[in-house]
């Protein structure tokens, strides 16, 4: 539960983190300039929304907010997506253009995780809600709460 807590409280920092390691790795690994101007432009804006929007979708679940931790498999999609991200700020020339290319799948196939479980809570809990009112508008439920003092009329 430690871990899964962990990275409820790392998905924020993460968004500022990733996109600075990008520019010291630039710097530390020398990797030139244009590469800078990628940098610059394309890797930290898209890192920087990208794990926003993540963020973001993974604390509106419902289940996310009550726990104050992330599922397992956030945890696991993140950390696939954190290390790429990590990995492509080596800049590795010989590896650079598979690392990246993870990174983007990685970082899609996460978007499609975290709006995938969103989606089955909120389904979930509109069901739920429907089943409840839908029972307490039939006429004996009323009548058997209206009995036990369950009922609200206004």
């Amino acid at each position: 539960m430690w871990l899964r807590r962990a990275f409820y409280w790392w998905l924020f920092p993460s968004a500022m983190l990733l996109p600075l390691w990008l520019l010291i790795g630039w710097g530390v690994f020398q990797a030139g300039g244009w590469v800078f101007l990628w940098v610059l432009f394309v890797a930290i804006p898209s890192v920087l929304i990208g794990q926003l929007v993540l963020a973001l979708l993974v604390r509106s679940r419902p289940s996310v907010r009550a726990n104050g931790a992330v599922s397992w498999l956030d945890v696991m999609g993140f950390s696939v997506w954190h290390v790429l991200v990590i990995l492509v700020g080596c800049f590795i020339e010989a590896w650079f253009p598979l690392l990246l290319t993870a990174a983007i799948v990685a970082a899609i196939g996460l978007f499609w995780l975290t709006f995938r479980q969103l989606r089955a809570e909120i389904v979930a809990r509109v069901e739920m809600n429907s089943g409840e009112l839908s029972m307490r508008k039939h006429p004996r439920v009323e009548r058997v709460l209206r009995n036990r003092g369950g009922a609200h009329h206004y």
